[in-house]
């Protein structure tokens, strides 16, 4: 039996919000829909699906909660390598 793709979407400003946002969620046609829309917009996208399995019990719109944090301080981490890395 395969498993059920699932995706989450982040996003972060850091003027308003004080710690990153849920913006979307799904798993199987939906999750397929959040990456294809990332890939259209060029958005990086991390593997990770342990986090995805967490950050999928998060709201829309929603702060993420503390204890995830720092997993997704990693995210963001390889989100702005990635982006350096283009500017180059």
């Amino acid at each position: 039996m395969s498993k059920i793709k699932k995706a989450v979407a982040l996003k972060y400003d850091k003027s308003k919000d004080s710690a990153p946002k849920v913006k979307a969620a799904g798993k199987g046609e939906v999750a397929k829909k959040i990456i294809k829309i990332a890939e259209k917009y060029n958005l990086p996208i991390k593997k990770d699906e342990d986090l995805v399995e967490l950050l999928s019990k998060v709201q829309i719109d929603k702060e993420i909660p503390q204890n995830l944090y720092k997993a997704v301080a990693e995210v963001f981490s390889f989100v702005y390598k990635i982006t350096k890395k283009k500017e180059i």
